[in-house]
């Protein structure tokens, strides 16, 4: 069918038209990706904050992990932020590896004066000292493990202040939960983070010595992720499950705490185990099926795994991260 000479001309002129809009919108839209549009099954690390920090860092299977949190940074009793040296390099080592990197504060250990700095005028200083943290060491966020005393009546009103400072520099927030502080977390404070990690472990210990025993259980990351899915309604994209890298001991001479490469190194054959007798005590862990059945348990009901701590772990096929690695990468 031929056309008239005058609509074969308008049709020439819509097709300009039509090429130029479409060359500049490729050129103007830009797709917002969020502050956490990794979708990647998350596996985070906690990896100490020592004197050589960068060291450490280079220790570590980056492959293996999604997340890296350096834990802790505080403030001390004048305000001032601490060890904070060599935070850039090791963000730098972590985005080259693409993993993102966080900044952890508080801790289980965390100063007996942190309650003064979650109000009033302290609590702006360190708001603003910590999202210029992030800025200034091109961290992706940074993570609140405030235990204990420290989830007060003041710890909304911190976690909703410090949020809304971060999510302005597009950087995320974190937190560390556990579930025996559960009446201590209100609804709102947790509607402030990007996700939480759940601190499955530590239902015993050292300071508990009438109550010897398994301190993680399989049992306890059921009952920790039915509570947090299922009465406090988080949901399941922003939960991961924490697992330990470490043991507790009980009775006779046994230590107190023992990372779990120190107990292969005693007891070469116990990765298959979550006990072993030692100096007339018991040590008490997770072994290799343990941690993989947990993080077979975390890929159904959550968003990822959480550990503490990197530095604990062994090497090789006796591995708890190459256990979890294996777990999350299976088809």
């Amino acid at each position: 069918m031929k056309l008239p000479k005058l609509l074969k001309q308008c049709i020439s002129v819509f097709m300009v038209i039509l090429a130029l809009s479409t060359s500049c919108s490729k050129k103007s839209i830009t797709v917002s990706q969020g502050r956490d549009a990794d979708n990647r099954f998350k596996v985070i690390g906690y990896l100490p904050n020592r004197t050589d920090l960068l060291a450490s860092a280079n220790q570590i299977d980056f492959a293996k992990i999604t997340h890296l949190y350096i834990a802790f940074i505080n403030p001390d009793s004048l305000g001032n932020l601490t060890r904070t040296e060599n935070l850039k390099e090791v963000a730098a080592l972590a985005h080259s590896k693409n993993v993102k990197i966080m900044a952890s504060i508080g801790g289980g250990g965390a100063p007996e004066y942190y309650p003064s700095f979650l109000i009033g005028e302290n609590k702006k200083k360190l708001i603003k000292d910590l999202v210029n943290l992030a800025v200034d060491n091109n961290l992706d966020g940074i993570d609140v493990d405030l235990e204990g005393a420290l989830i007060d009546a003041n710890y909304e009103s911190f976690v909703v202040d410090f949020a809304a400072a971060l999510k302005q520099k597009n950087k995320l927030i974190t937190a560390a939960i556990a579930t025996v502080y559960k009446s201590q977390f209100t609804d709102k404070a947790l509607a402030q983070f990007d996700f939480v990690n759940i601190m499955s472990y530590d239902r015993t210990g050292p300071w508990r010595p009438d109550k010897p025993g398994p301190h993680a259980p399989y049992s306890m990351a059921e009952e920790d992720l039915q509570y947090w899915l299922e009465t406090r309604k988080i949901p399941k994209e922003k939960l991961t499950l924490g697992v330990p890298f470490y043991g507790y001991g009980f009775g006779g001479t046994a230590p107190e705490s023992m990372s779990y490469k120190n107990i292969l190194r005693q007891y070469p054959d116990s990765i298959n185990q979550d006990q072993m007798h030692l100096n007339g005590g018991m040590v008490y862990y997770n072994g290799l099926p343990t941690i993989r059945r947990k993080t077979e348990l975390a890929k159904q009901k959550v968003s990822g795994v959480m550990i503490w701590q990197l530095l604990q772990d062994s090497t090789g096929v006796k591995s708890l991260l190459a256990e979890i690695d294996g777990v999350v990468k299976r088809k």
